[in-house]
């Protein structure tokens, strides 16, 4: 008998690898978490579907309709996945773009200021960075105030913003976007000092033996070897921004905007419509983050430091 006859068949499914890979594991943890969901769901409803049967006379109700009532009032506590899905269904698909019932428009307009903030918050944590790095004055008398300004807490510091910037006139989607801001270029600061100060002593020896200036060592040694450092900064920043986006619009009683969305939704009880906009809001930040670390692979492997 040969070894080949002894060796185990080849599984023919076309998907067992897929399976075994990090398909198998993620699509367990969304399965495991849908089902903690719906019990969670039955659970905080219940009380609630309770008086409703009381109030009805109903003492016996079997637990299987029980169940189902509790997954499908119209304003419960936890909002089923399914009702979850059937409004971003109706408020994406079958309503026009245009309409302020949209959660595509909802969203344009948080993404607009979202990466408003973030290029501003981006521009200034490089900069600020870059000084830091090449001052010792900056980085003794500027550092700790940058830690520091991460301490405000962003719900007291967002209503400041949006009244002194209306007393002086200015309006509509900056205030917001400098609230964003606020946020997005902590990180980007921190991750770029750190990306700048990462060249090895003995590759800055080098540069002094070459006599390279400040600048050009800049831009041969700290700046490439800080890339990496950025675009981890990067999006942590683009989610940081994406929080100050949707915080910006709640002092300022917008109406448009995600996180107008969850302010009405909570002002009259639409649960649903809260958790809409949440799962919109994570499906977007997941989206900018995932961008960008396209933009960093194809960034490394251009510049030869591909991981």
């Amino acid at each position: 008998m040969t070894d080949s006859a002894l060796a185990p068949p080849r599984s023919t499914n076309p998907f067992a690898g897929l399976m075994s890979g990090t398909v198998g594991p993620v699509l367990v943890v969304v399965l495991a978490i849908l089902a903690i969901w719906y019990i969670a769901a039955v659970a905080l409803n219940t009380p609630f579907q309770k008086e409703i049967y009381e109030r009805a006379s109903r003492a016996d109700v079997p637990f299987t309709e029980l169940v189902g009532d509790t997954l499908a009032q119209e304003r419960p506590v936890l909002p089923a996945p399914h009702q979850v899905a059937q409004e971003i269904y109706k408020t994406t698909v079958l309503k026009k773009i245009t309409s302020k019932r949209s959660l595509v428009f909802h969203t344009g307009i948080t993404l607009s200021t979202t990466l408003l903030g973030f290029l501003i918050g981006t521009l200034l944590g490089i900069l600020l960075a870059v000084g830091i790095v090449h001052s010792r004055v900056l980085d003794k008398s500027l550092m700790p105030w940058v830690i520091s300004s991460q301490t405000i807490p962003i719900l007291a510091i967002a209503p400041m913003i949006i009244v002194v910037l209306n007393a002086v006139g200015i309006s509509g989607l900056l205030p917001k976007a400098i609230i964003s801001t606020y946020l997005s270029f902590f990180p980007v600061t921190v991750g770029m000092v750190k990306g700048l100060r990462s060249p090895e002593v003995i590759h800055m020896d080098l540069m002094h033996t070459y006599s390279a200036t400040r600048w050009q060592a800049f831009w041969k040694l700290r700046l490439p070897y800080a890339v990496p450092y950025l675009f981890t900064s990067m999006k942590i920043g683009m989610a940081a921004s994406l929080v100050g986006a949707i915080v910006g619009e709640l002092p300022t009683g917008a109406v448009a905007g995600l996180g107008a969305r969850l302010l009405a939704g909570s002002y009259y009880g639409q649960t649903v419509q809260i958790w809409s906009a949440l799962l919109m809001a994570a499906f977007l930040a997941g989206s900018l983050v995932a961008l960008i670390g396209g933009l960093e692979k194809i960034t490394l492997k251009r510049m030869g430091m591909a991981r």
